[in-house]
């Protein structure tokens, strides 16, 4: 009970206190008593609102239903502070709601700044509120919205901004500051709609209620229905939004989503808002942050389900694609972009932007912003392809690989489907890109899409590219796909995903265009190349059918493509192959390639195999293969060759000269013949070796013999090779088949002849007995020889093939078996019939047939000096040869000897010189007259054959069969002795021609000779031979002397090694007078010129020397001696193409010298960049010897290589200096720049110091290196975060450089450009952050160098422009133009975009120096575009310093060129849109002062409406704010005289008015500003003050109230007052006007009476063009002023003038000076007019009858005379001027006293002579008019009567007749009934 009764107590009280405030409340009798009380208890009553007794709860409810009906009058305040608190505090939802209530209810009660300082408040734990109680929350952020509206944010930057979070508590309250952030970015994405749909784009339906306070849809409508208080503009309110957002109060990651939302709005004020904050938000934001990324997925996709938000707009998907490919993280969101590319590529509705996506067999036609959007899938999709991780791919890339192959196969696949025809452009770019994005997706996920057995994906890419119709676009994205999956093939694959690509790419490489394939479809176009590719890339190089796809792809020959044939040829290259497939890891150390299985070469079996025994029979071969055929003998030989010299660990290099090197080791290496010749016999041993080597000769054979298969001549020389090298028996085999060779031994082409009798000699030669076949080709070879002397044209070819083929087999068969006779051949005969030929022959072609016959013969033995058949001997032999050898044949020098070989030496005692022997030496010596180099070489082998016959190294490769022992040769003692004495003493002979000769033949027997004793114990006299030529002023010389003392050093022994380095560099070292032929350092070696390098001549040996003499290793000279191997001679003689550098250079004592001593590198890798060519070349050769592991050896040595060029790039000589710019150029590129930052600033100064070097060539170096390191920076600068701190020390070193006198101020052009340049690709590659420093000073030499970078041509035709026909405004449009498009001018904008607050501070003074400073036109435009793009598109950063700029530009529009006036006014324009009110009032004040204070200057006028046209074209909004500040005096100013002037301000008022009573708006302030000015002693101003008052008067309408009138009167009358101007009559005209439309004529008699005067005053003037307006002007005020008597005051005006005028009727027509009407029609215009008014002055009303017809009697006289005139102007204006008197007469009634006058000017209306229609048509109507006055019987109307029927039977006109008819029946009126 006592419970009971302290709960009744406890809820009396509280009603009772609620009572008592509803008393209190209920006695207030005013609002202001409301109000105080509703202060102190409102809030306090609410929170009764959560008593725990319900009556309490309805009692406060009732006293609040009380409130709000006192509460209505909008006076009433509320205490909104009081409730707000009292919201934050309590929890109750109760009270929370109706404190919202009145929340709402008074906020807009409020003063502003009240309502402001609640918007902490309002802020302070938002957050939390929403959590609880979301639907109040939307009822107070609805509030903190409206209060955005009135909140001024501070400017962005100053300490205010900078404050604001802190001011609004946000900096404590972050949970808040996200909350507001992330709530108004959903306002700016929130959109509302009228077909009720519940979400939108990116927001949910719980979200969009949230904004539209659950169900209140017209908060978002202007005073919308039921609402207290005015609903807000959604548009507005979004800006409003996005400025926030903008200011201090926000992180930048807070704002980050709100901007990005903003900036991909259609609206352009809310998008760039959204762009400027999304410019400073981003770098700043982390990408990879996995929460931000879930977000951004939800807004592009939306959420599913009913309430679920809509996908995104498609332009904030595209800038949500566009973040998502710059983070690694996005690629992780598996699920979410399989969702993102299959709605893109799944059919899209174009009604709407978000639809439901239904997939139908055709898509629509895309539009642009789908178009967009898949472009940005598509590239978004290539960077999951790239930067995503192997999990996230496996589970990606098959299904995406899926989807987009329906899409494409969905358009048509491989064509296009017949239902559409056309794709569009969007629909093309969206297939390429799908074609582009499968193969990158499948590259990144192989195992899944590619490398699997069935390569369903790569054929269908391969079908695509050859079936897909789509076009050549689609094709390159194809190929692209193909070669994005090459490289997963390139790994090694399964053998059954092998043999699958082999198929495949084998089944392309045959599919031919227009062919069907496997899958169905036709081929456009060939899938050959692509097809090669892969075999080159991903198949081994060891696998035979990868070979035969490149073989295929040569099978067309020269109807094939070029780049099929390439890739064909380097497949079959191993050099190449491994080129196109390097390593990925490659092993530290490794002995020979060869063990790396990816490139050991194929098996000779297998290919034979492949090549010529499974594709059938040899027919079928040949025909798959075509031209294909060579190269692949050609390459088998190559294989086969290889395998043979491996086996013995003597493998050729595998280079670019592969196929050489062999031939080089075949040719000249008796030991690798010998390892060839034991292969190939233990491949025979084999019966499947025989066989396939038996195979292969038998295809060489074919292929040589079809010339139908190509080069048949590389097969024959294959076959050739292999048979000399070959078992017997396998040549026995062969043999069989000589028959075949007879075509061609009988062939036209001398190559194919020459290999068909040396294959016939090996071939036929072999056997115990002869062939039928051989012996009957050798009875048809004797014939043709013996009818050679009556052979001509083809006949020559037979008997010259018959001729060789006969050689070759008798000297080989009697080698083989000696005591052999050819049955039915006379071999004597033979030998007769060829000496003859020799003899007797002209034919060149038999010739050569002969002397080489008689070599072979000699060769082999057969033919000797016994041997000769009579009547030849031996001596006349030789004579013939010798002089065939004087004619420079080098076959008849070889052919002695091979002779001499055959000849004994002279016997002991016998006369020197008389031996056959010694003529052959003789001969020989004397061909060094012969100065060609090729012949010398040519003696210096017969030499050695000569000296040691078959010991000689040249004969190696020329023992093409073998009977175990040697040809049979003379023996020889002392040959090689007499030789070797002869030519070492001719080397030291003066005479030119046999130096030259002596050293190449030396160097010659050292080659071949010098495994021999005689010349080993020569070999330090051959040293000091050659080194004598090391001096000399041949180049050969040197090169061969050079040559030869590397191979004196190679055959050397040690002791002789280390004694000729003492003596060479003794010879070089010493003073004193050492070896013969010493030379000092300083000795010329070369002519001047020989060596072109400049302005020296430097010799290649002095840099031996020196770079030698540099490391400490004088052994290096004779290693280095080799460089002039690079001689195109020495690599043409295969003799020395075995012995390169490498060979010495891997010497092992240099390799430890090396090891020990690194100082060679850094002179070394300086070397390999000398000018010189030669110099060059050998020091690159020294390099790739010496070391074999580039990168490691640079990189290890790398300081002391750098230091040493910086040392020597300021040297004394020039090529020292170019030389070390080039190796600094290749030493810094691609390497990271942490090895040379510390020497950057260094290199940039020397650098800069050799631009300006004296030396041409040495600058061209060093702007190389500049260029170089200017890519470093800029790949810096692209790499962007990752590479910042690298990029800035660069910049800070690079820049200062390029804008000092050293770069953009240079006086060198090449450096100034460079500089400018490099300068425009930094900015283009950097980010903001590290250029910003730089911008200020950047874009103030830019804008300078606008004008000094100009062609000066532009300057004088500027100042000549007239001489070329052409204006100079023209010439500056062009100029102007070029300024636009100039790339400067983007580098500025660029500088622009990544300004900041802190930057544009500088920039202000950099723009203002530009402003003061520069003089050119491109400059000045220059700055006027930067204030342009300041204005439009950077305005935050740019409105502080609107003002000041604005004030700026009143001088620079002042500008002498109209060009630059024009632009700085159309940048003030712009600028004015930011600037202050007051500002833009002073340019505006600035303007009128231009325009009101020219003086007679029209420049100034134009000047201030271009200022003025302006503004209000480009700030319309602050033009249209100010109107009444400036429209006043555009209307004066629309009156300026000068047409520019005039139309630019008269554009200006129409633009900005509503049409002409506009001007009642401004009319007191047009007439006070116009009034002053009619005083003006200017008279431009005068006249535009007077037109400005006469087209204000035309302006007010048909009535003229009295108060305007009274307003525009007095200014009018001055307008009128003083003499006449041009144009006056416009005035005059206006005063009618103002006469007629106003009413101060009658109401203000002392006016009236002025105007009368006025009207008076003008008429008497005596201008004569005014004149005759002020009459027309007096007439029409006539009329205007009814009852006044006015006939006598015109009558006195005008009679004297119309007398004047009628008297100088005949005066002379003179022209107007002025372009005006000629004085004759001013005569008669004046006259008409004078006749007219003086007729309109009669008023019949005014004047009785007697008076009246002594007026009109008056005027007929005058009329009457000026009819005589027959003037139709004249005419006219007196019918006027009666009709209007006749309608007057008509009213008054008929007068006796009057029909005798009118009579007489009834008589003039028909009879005036040759009337035009015109004419008649007002007679006509006048004599209607003055019908109906006359009554019947009158003299007027007799008069008419039968002027008018006389008429009526002349006129034909029926218009005229009409009138007259009705002028019939007026007259019929009056008569009687």
């Amino acid at each position: 009970m006592s419970r009971s009764m302290t709960t009744e107590t406890s809820e009396a009280k509280e009603l009772a206190l609620v009572g008592k405030v509803e008393l209190r409340i209920a006695l207030t009798d005013s609002d202001a008593k409301l109000e105080s009380m509703l202060n102190i208890y409102l809030a306090p009553l609410l929170l009764k609102l959560a008593s725990d007794h319900a009556s309490v709860r309805n009692k406060v409810i009732a006293v609040c239903q009380h409130i709000n009906t006192r509460i209505k009058p909008p006076s009433i305040k509320l205490p909104v502070a009081a409730l707000v608190k009292q919201y934050k505090d309590c929890h109750n939802s109760i009270v929370r709601h109706f404190d919202i209530l009145y929340i709402q209810h008074g906020i807009d009660r409020l003063p502003v700044q009240e309502r402001l300082d609640l918007l902490p408040t309002l802020i302070h734990g938002l957050a939390e509120n929403f959590e609880e109680s979301p639907t109040h929350t939307a009822s107070l952020f609805n509030v903190i919205l409206k209060l955005l509206h009135h909140l001024v944010l501070p400017l962005r930057g100053s300490t205010e901004d900078t404050d604001l979070r802190l001011r609004l508590g946000l900096a404590e309250r972050v949970l808040d500051a996200e909350f507001v952030a992330s709530w108004l970015g959903k306002v700016i994405l929130f959109t509302t709609s009228a077909s009720g749909t519940k979400s939108c784009p990116g927001l949910s339906a719980e979200e969009c209620d949230f904004l539209k306070l659950y169900g209140k849809n017209d908060i978002w409508t202007l005073g919308g229905p039921g609402n207290s208080s005015s609903g807000m503009n959604l548009t507005e309110t979004k800006v409003i939004s996005a400025k926030f957002l903008s200011s201090g109060a926000f992180t930048e990651v807070e704002r980050f989503l709100p901007a990005l939302y903003a900036s991909a709005d259609s609206n352009s004020r809310l998008s760039d808002i959204g762009e400027d904050i999304l410019k400073r938000a981003t770098p700043v934001v982390s990408l990879e942050d996995h929460s931000l990324l879930a977000k951004l997925f939800k807004v592009y996709l939306g959420t599913r389900g009913a309430t679920g938000s809509l996908p995104a707009r498609r332009s904030l998907q595209t800038k949500i694609l566009a973040l998502f490919c710059r983070s690694r993280e996005s690629t992780s969101f598996v699920p979410e972009i399989l969702q993102i590319v299959k709605e893109a590529l799944e059919p899209q509705s174009q009604s709407s932007d978000h639809v439901g996506f239904q997939h139908s067999g055709t898509p629509p036609k895309q539009g642009l912003d789908l178009a967009k959007l898949r472009a940005q899938v598509f590239a978004f999709t290539n960077w999951v392809a790239r930067m995503g991780s192997g999990v996230s791919l496996s589970a990606l890339a098959p299904t995406l690989v899926a989807d987009l192959r329906i899409y494409i196969e969905a358009q048509g696949w491989p064509r296009v489907n017949n239902e559409n025809p056309g794709l569009s452009m969007g629909e093309l770019s969206s297939r390429s890109y799908c074609y582009e994005s499968i193969g990158l997706l499948a590259k990144a996920c192989p195992s899944d899409l590619l490398v699997e057995p069935n390569l369903d994906l790569l054929r269908w890419l391969f079908s695509s590219l050859s079936a897909d119709t789509s076009g050549t676009d689609i094709s390159i994205s194809i190929e692209q796909a193909l070669s994005s999956v090459l490289s997963p093939f390139a790994n090694d694959t399964d053998e059954d995903v092998e043999n699958a690509l082999t198929d495949l790419l084998l089944h392309n490489m045959s599919q031919r265009i227009g062919e069907t394939g496997a899958d169905g479809n036709i081929a456009v176009r060939s899938t050959r190349y692509v097809a090669v590719r892969f075999a080159n890339r991903c198949l081994p190089f060891h696998s035979v059918k990868a070979r035969l796809l490149d073989v295929l792809a040569q099978t067309d020959g020269p109807r094939e493509r070029g780049e099929v044939l390439e890739e064909g040829r380097r497949g079959l290259n191993p050099y190449w192959y491994r080129n196109l497939n390097p390593l990925r890891n490659p092993p530290s150390i490794r002995n020979d390639a060869s063990e790396i299985s990816r490139y050991r070469l194929p098996n000779f079996v297998d290919l034979i195999q492949e090549f010529f025994v499974g594709q059938g029979t040899s027919i079928n071969v040949r025909q798959q293969l075509g031209f294909g055929y060579s190269p692949a003998i050609t390459f088998c030989r190559g294989v086969l060759l290889h395998q043979a010299l491996s086996s013995e660990d003597k493998s050729p290099v595998i280079d670019a000269d592969w196929k050489k090197n062999i031939d080089a080791m075949i040719t000249n290496d008796e030991t690798s013949r010998m390892e060839i010749k034991n292969h190939l016999e233990n491949m025979c041993t084999a019966a499947s070796g025989y066989h396939y080597l038996s195979r292969f000769l038998y295809a060489a054979l074919e292929g040589f013999t079809d010339s139908s298969l190509g080069d048949s001549d590389s097969s024959g020389t294959c076959l050739l090779e292999i048979c000399s090298l070959s078992p017997g028996r396998v040549i026995d085999e062969i043999a069989s088949q000589v028959s075949g060779l007879r075509d061609a031994i009988f062939a036209n082409r001398h190559s194919s002849r020459t290999i068909a009798s040396h294959i016939f000699g090996i071939l036929a030669s072999r056997g115990e007995n002869i062939s039928p076949s051989v012996e009957s080709l050798l009875h048809q070879f004797s014939k043709k020889i013996e009818k050679w002397s009556n052979s001509v044209g083809s006949e020559v070819h037979e008997v010259h093939g018959s001729v060789l083929s006969m050689a070759y087999l008798i000297s080989r068969r009697k080698y083989l078996n000696n005591n052999y006779n050819f049955e039915g051949v006379d071999e004597l005969g033979f030998i007769r019939l060829i000496l003859t030929i020799l003899s007797t022959g002209r034919d060149k072609e038999l010739l050569d047939a002969a002397t080489l016959a008689v070599g072979q013969l000699c060769l082999f033995g057969t033919l000797t000096s016994d041997t000769i058949p009579a009547p030849y001997d031996v001596l006349s032999l030789v004579d013939k040869l010798k002089a065939r050898a004087e004619d420079g044949d080098d076959n008849s020098v070889l052919t002695l000897g091979h002779l001499a070989m055959q000849c004994g030496e002279d016997d002991e005692g016998s006369e020197v010189g008389t031996s056959a022997l010694s003529r052959i030496i003789d001969s020989l010596y004397n061909l060094h007259e012969k100065r060609q180099p090729e012949l010398q070489f040519a003696v210096g082998a017969a030499l050695s054959c000569a000296a040691a016959g078959w010991q000689s190294k040249s004969l190696v490769g020329l023992q093409d069969v073998d009977s175990g022992a040697i040809p049979r040769c003379a023996l020889r003692s002392k040959t090689l002795d007499m030789i070797l004495e002869k030519v070492l003493s001719d080397c030291n002979t003066t005479k030119p021609a046999l130096r030259q000769g002596s050293v190449i033949w030396l160097l010659c027997i050292v080659q071949y000779c010098g495994h021999l004793a005689q010349v080993q114990s020569r070999l330090r006299q051959c040293q000091t031979a050659f080194k004598g030529f090391l001096a000399d002023r041949e180049s050969l010389n040197q090169e061969t002397a050079s040559r030869g003392l590397t191979l004196v050093y190679e055959k050397g022994d040690r002791d002789l090694k280390d004694d000729l380095i003492r003596d060479l560099v003794g010879s070089f070292t010493s003073t004193n007078v050492g070896m013969a032929g010493n030379v000092s350092s300083e000795t010329q070696l070369f002519e001047p010129g020989a060596l072109p390098m400049g302005d020296g001549s430097v010799t290649t040996y002095k840099d031996i020397m020196s770079l030698a003499s540099e490391v400490g290793d004088s052994s290096l000279v004779y290693r280095f001696m080799s460089l002039a191997s690079n001689n195109a001679i020495w690599s043409s003689r295969a003799a020395f193409g075995r012995f390169g550098l490498s060979n010495i250079l891997s010497d092992s004592s240099v390799d430890g010298y090396l090891a020990h001593n690194p100082k060679l590198y850094p002179a070394l890798f300086r070397y390999r960049f000398d000018p010189n060519t030669n110099v060059r070349s050998a020091m690159n050769d020294i390099w790739s010897a010496l070391v074999k592991d580039p990168q490691s050896t640079i990189n290890e040595y790398f300081d002391s290589i750098l230091e040493d060029l910086l040392k020597n790039i300021l040297g004394k000589e020039w090529r020292v200096r170019q030389a070390s710019c080039a190796a600094i150029a290749d030493l810094v590129q691609g390497r990271p720049i942490d090895k040379y930052e510390k020497h950057l600033s260094r290199i940039w100064t020397l650098t800069f110091k050799v631009c300006d070097d004296i030396k041409d060539s040495v600058r061209q170096a060093a702007m190389a290196l500049a260029r170089v390191l200017t890519a470093v920076l800029t790949r810096s600068l692209e790499a962007g975060d990752s590479s910042s701190n690298t990029a800035g020390v660069m910049l800070k070193e690079v820049l200062p450089f390029l804008l000092s006198p050293s770069g953009l101020e240079s006086g060198a052009q090449e450096v100034q450009a460079f500089s400018l340049k490099t300068l425009l690709q930094i900015i283009k590659s950097s980010n903001a952050k590290i250029l910003r420093p730089f911008i200020p000073d950047l874009v103030g030499r830019l804008l300078a160098l606008l004008s000094s970078l100009e062609p000066q041509e532009i300057n004088y035709l500027h100042l000549n422009a007239d001489k070329y026909g052409m204006t100079a405004q023209q010439i500056d449009d062009v100029r102007l133009s070029s300024v636009r498009s100039s790339p400067m001018m983007e580098a500025i904008e660029r500088c622009l975009d990544m300004l900041d607050d802190s930057s544009m501070i500088s920039l202000q003074s950099s723009l203002e120096q530009a402003l003061r400073t520069t003089i050119g036109l491109p400059s000045r435009v220059g700055v006027s575009r930067v204030l342009v793009s300041l204005s439009t598109r950077h305005n935050f950063v740019f409105k502080p310093y609107a003002d000041n700029f604005l004030k700026v530009l009143r001088k620079q529009v002042l500008d002498r060129n109209d060009t630059i006036s024009t632009s700085f006014a159309a940048a003030s324009g712009y600028v004015a849109r930011l600037a202050s009110n007051e500002e833009v009032l002073r340019l505006f004040d600035y303007c009128k002062k231009l325009y009101f204070d020219s003086g007679e200057d029209d420049r100034h006028r134009v000047v201030s409406a271009e200022l003025v046209s302006a503004i209000a074209k480009y700030a319309t909004d602050r033009f249209a704010s100010l109107a009444n500040d400036i429209l006043p005096f555009v209307f004066i100013a629309k009156h300026d005289p000068n047409e520019r002037t005039k139309e630019l301000f008269n554009n200006t008022w129409n633009e900005n008015v509503g049409g002409s009573r506009a001007v009642l708006l401004y009319l007191r302030e047009i007439v006070a500003m116009a009034s002053p000015r009619l005083d003006s002693p200017r008279w431009s101003i005068k006249h535009t003050a007077a037109f400005t008052i006469a087209d204000a008067v035309n302006a007010m309408g048909a009535e003229i109230s009295t108060l305007n009138a009274e307003v525009i009167w007095p200014s009018l009358e001055k307008a009128l007052s003083g003499k006449t101007w041009d144009g006056k009559e416009s005035i005059l005209e206006a005063f009618i006007t103002f006469a007629k439309n106003s009413d101060l004529l009658v109401s203000n008699k002392l006016i009236a009476d002025r105007m009368q005067s006025i009207v008076l005053r003008e008429s008497k003037r005596n201008n004569v063009q005014y004149r005759q307006h002020a009459l027309t002007c007096l007439g029409d005020f006539v009329e205007i002023c009814k009852g006044v008597e006015w006939y006598d005051l015109v009558h006195d005006i005008t009679n004297p003038l119309i007398i004047e005028l009628l008297d100088d009727g005949n005066k002379m027509d003179v022209d107007s000076q002025t372009g005006g009407p000629s004085s004759k029609i001013t005569s008669e215009r004046t006259l008409a007019n004078a006749l007219r008014t003086l007729l309109k002055s009669i008023d019949p009303d005014l004047r009785e009858a007697p008076r009246l017809a002594a007026s009109l009697t008056q005027t007929f006289e005058l009329i009457r005379k000026a009819l005589f005139r027959n003037d139709k102007i004249v005419k006219d204006a007196i019918l006027d001027g009666e009709m209007a008197l006749f309608k007057k007469l008509t009213k008054t009634g008929f007068h006796d006293s009057l029909d005798t006058i009118l009579n007489k000017y009834a008589s003039t209306l028909f009879e005036m002579d040759d009337q035009a229609e015109q004419s008649r048509t007002k007679a006509a109507e006048a004599a209607t008019t003055l019908a109906r006055w006359a009554p019947e019987k009158s003299q007027v109307h007799t008069r008419l009567t039968g002027s008018v029927k006389l008429a009526l039977t002349q006129e034909r006109s029926s218009s005229v007749r009409q009138k007259l008819q009705a002028c019939c029946k007026a007259l019929d009126e009056q008569n009687g009934p």
